[in-house]
């Protein structure tokens, strides 16, 4: 019995090949998306727990509340909360503080840049981190010693064993011995904690850092087996109140900080897709749950579009095969039986699809990496969790493809089926309720598509109130400024390089006094006299700072006109910033425009210029000749070799960088867009069976028409309506769904476009001219078909 199912299965599936190839590819290509999505967030959710540690790790996170009862969030700590807690609180077993940092490396005449973690002495007995040299409870101990990865052992050190070596890293203006104490195995993919190199946290310059309120690293707790965590919380509140109370009062007094502060214990396992606190201050790979949600939504849409076009094409198929179920009635056959040949046939279809699937997989692991920012492999999808995923989809599949037509088909009754009288479904409710929801999900997407398009392209050509165009940014960390004016006055010497300036590097923000006592924040920016000129930033009121002025670079500031706004001044110049902490008051000199210095996902914000002698500059700008860009980089590269021989020469163009803040942006509008060509294919190709089976089914009643006189172009059209009428009715729904969603999407920026009808009537027409290219192919093959050859039977 099972060996005839099996035969007639394959046979039917022969006979059938073009319907077969249709269902094949598209359930092949819905369980590849699905069986990538399901590899994604297997990736996601497994970060962080080969920790034997894991479910005893909690890194403490800060709730600040404000005054005005605006509470902020913070991943971050300074180094006082770990030891104060530990020695409080006995739920607490142990803390390992982690800093992130870089720093410069020398080997020989070459210099690189090397990102760094500093960490307490204890990190190995806390996290799983296993060293192939070295003795992890030692490695940590000197402030002078380094434990490197397995690549950057081999970077610097070959083939040779590593440890006991010594490597010339910077501190300060000075290169120092750092002895290599260990050589820690690669840090797992999915891990928030990668190690490139790892120093004692001895050796970071805030170490002795007593203050309570200051936070730019992240404290990790283990905690005793069965604590009641509330209750630790708790204690960790009354240690804070009463330890942190005097400098409290004086941070009040003095920066007129009267936030309160609340620590929390924040599992390690939540860490990695946490958007309140997320992974960052020298953790990696910070992410969002919202990532996961919106690609598995996906997968199971195109999952659910291709199961829809195997239940419609198996059942409008179900008239050609009505005589043999009318046979195997007769001859005893029963329900049961039947339906259990007609999901053996859906289970056969569904594991040839899967087989397809996982070779589509294979072949589209590298160009979803780039999508996802991931580095999966094939091999992932060999472990005991993911095989038990997939045979499970595989199953649901099977069962969601071939439960519905195998009951139809099966209830077929064998006197109307014999005789060809067989009619299914009535008007077809079903069918078409189906192909309305897959064109729904099409357009849908194609409506998301056209909205995240163009407000990626709003993004990229808003302006942005300067010119960022064939400037080169270079990283100088800290230089020299007197080295800085030599560099600069060589470089002007080539004709190809217009203009140079530099800013501190980095984004830097604090608070001062304004008004006699009104405290305002903002970003502080440490420039030099052409700094504005280069970005063609303008000054619309007061004037720019000048080389010529002393007082410039002791007491004189330009502020934007947010500030000004803020401030509540009508005129600006001459008025007063009083950075009440230093003892130092600054007059305003000149307002600049409003420009956005940060990315357009926020507003722009107060900002204030200074050209304080004592601060370094960190990095350099240069605008170049647009004729002769190679030229002029191969010049700022020999020059900036002679002048700083142990700086790694870094450099970037500034609009790339400007570009590179929307990566997330880019990164969404593939998926998407991925995602709608996908929809559209699979719809398009049931739809095309479909239409397929509709003229092949009207074929006589087309015969009939034409010999009573129809045209070819009336037979087109009462063959394509039919399809097109459904597609518009999805277009109708899909429309205020995908309204919605994008005007959610849309509030997440403060800068961005209206959603236009354009958009709408575009995404319809093109679902519309899609649809009516697929369907007319068999309607015209069919309406010019010799009615002859369908009524010879007659």
């Amino acid at each position: 019995m099972i060996k005839n199912y099996f035969k007639t299965a394959f046979r039917n599936l022969w006979k059938n090949k073009a319907f077969s190839v249709i269902n094949i590819v598209g359930l092949s290509v819905a369980l590849a998306c699905c069986m990538l999505i399901l590899l994604y967030t297997m990736d996601e959710v497994s970060y962080d727990r080969f920790n034997v540690n894991k479910d005893k790790i909690y890194r403490l996170v800060v709730n600040s509340t404000s005054p005005a009862g605006v509470t902020n969030k913070y991943a971050s700590t300074g180094m006082v909360p770990g030891p104060s807690f530990k020695r409080q609180i006995p739920e607490i077993e142990g803390f390992v503080r982690i800093q992130g940092n870089n720093y410069t490396v020398k080997r020989g005449n070459e210099v690189f840049d090397e990102d760094a973690l500093y960490a307490d002495s204890n990190f190995f007995s806390v996290f799983t981190f296993p060293l192939i040299g070295g003795n992890p409870k030692t490695a940590l101990i000197h402030p002078h010693s380094v434990v490197l990865s397995e690549d950057l052992a081999l970077k610097y050190f070959g083939s040779q064993n590593a440890v006991g070596k010594v490597l010339e890293m910077k501190e300060g203006d000075k290169f120092q011995p750092f002895l290599v104490t260990g050589v820690v195995k690669r840090s797992p993919q999915n891990s928030s904690i990668k190690i490139k190199m790892l120093l004692p946290l001895k050796a970071s310059d805030s170490y002795h850092d007593s203050q309570w309120i200051n936070s730019y690293l992240n404290t990790f707790f283990t905690i005793r087996p069965g604590a009641n965590i509330k209750a630790v919380e708790g204690k960790i509140a009354k240690v804070y109140n009463e330890d942190a109370a005097e400098q409290l009062k004086e941070a009040a007094a003095k920066y007129g900080f009267k936030d309160k502060t609340r620590y929390i214990l924040q599992p390690f396992l939540q860490m990695h897709i946490s958007t309140d606190y997320p992974a960052d201050n020298g953790l990696s790979d910070a992410s969002s749950p919202v990532y996961s949600y919106i690609l598995t939504g996906i997968a199971l849409f195109i999952l659910l579009i291709a199961c829809i076009n195997f239940v419609n094409l198996t059942v409008a198929q179900s008239l050609k095969r009505a005589k043999e179920i009318g046979i195997r009635k007769v001859v005893g056959g029963e329900r049961r039986q039947l339906i259990m040949q007609f999901l053996g046939e859906s289970y056969i279809l569904s594991f040839i699809a899967f087989i397809l699937g996982i070779v589509l997989v294979q072949l589209a692991l590298p160009v979803f990496n780039g999508l996802a920012n991931k580095a999966l492999s094939f091999s992932y999808l060999l472990s005991a969790k993911l095989v038990i995923a997939y045979i499970a989809i595989f199953l649901f599949t099977g069962m969601l493809a071939g439960f519905y037509p195998a009951l139809v088909l099966s209830g077929f009754n064998p006197v109307q089926s014999l005789y060809n009288r067989q009619q299914y479904a009535g008007k077809n409710y079903l069918a078409k309720g189906l192909v309305i929801l897959q064109f729904t999900l099409a357009t849908f997407f194609i409506i998301s598509t056209i909205t995240i398009y163009s407000q990626f392209d709003y993004l990229m050509h808003f302006n942005l109130g300067y010119n960022d165009k064939n400037i080169v940014s270079i990283r100088a960390g800290n230089a020299d400024k007197q080295k800085l004016a030599l560099f600069k006055m060589e470089l002007l010497k080539n004709p190809s390089i217009k203009s140079i300036s530099a800013d501190q590097g980095g984004r830097w923000g604090t608070i001062a006094h304004i008004n006699s006592g009104q405290q305002i924040e903002f970003d502080i920016k440490h420039v030099d006299e052409d700094y504005l000129p280069l970005f063609e930033i303008p000054v619309i009121n007061g004037r720019n700072f000048s080389k010529d002025m002393a007082s410039d670079s002791a007491n004189s500031v330009l502020v934007n006109e947010t500030f000004a706004k803020k401030a509540g001044w009508k005129n600006p110049i001459g008025q007063v910033v009083d950075f009440f902490y230093d003892h130092k008051k600054y007059n305003v000199v000149g307002v600049v425009k409003d420009y956005h210095f940060r990315a357009l996902t926020e507003e722009i914000s107060p900002q204030l210029f200074s050209m304080k002698s004592s601060y370094p500059f960190g990095d350099i700008f240069i605008k170049i000749n647009d004729l002769n860009k190679a030229g002029s980089l191969n010049y700022i590269q020999k020059t900036f070799r002679q002048l700083f021989p142990f700086k790694p020469y870094q450099y970037s163009f500034k609009d790339a960088e400007v570009a590179e803040q929307y990566d997330k942006e880019a990164k969404w509008k593939q998926i998407v867009t991925a995602s709608a060509i996908l929809t559209i294919f699979i719809s398009c190709i049931g739809l095309f069976g479909l239409a397929t089976l509709s003229a092949e089914r009207r074929k006589k009643e087309i015969g009939i028409r034409k010999v009573l006189g129809a045209s070819v172009e009336l037979i087109v059209r009462k063959l394509s309506t039919d399809f097109l009428k459904l597609v518009a009715i999805s277009a109708v729904i899909a429309s205020p769904l995908a309204w919605w969603a994008m005007h959610k999407w849309l509030e997440n920026y403060p800068y961005r476009i209206a959603i236009n009808t354009w958009i709408f009537l575009f995404a319809t027409v093109s679902v519309l001219l899609i649809a009516l290219i697929t369907v007319s192919f068999h309607a015209i093959k069919a309406a010019i078909a010799n009615p002859v050859n369908s009524l010879r039977s007659e």
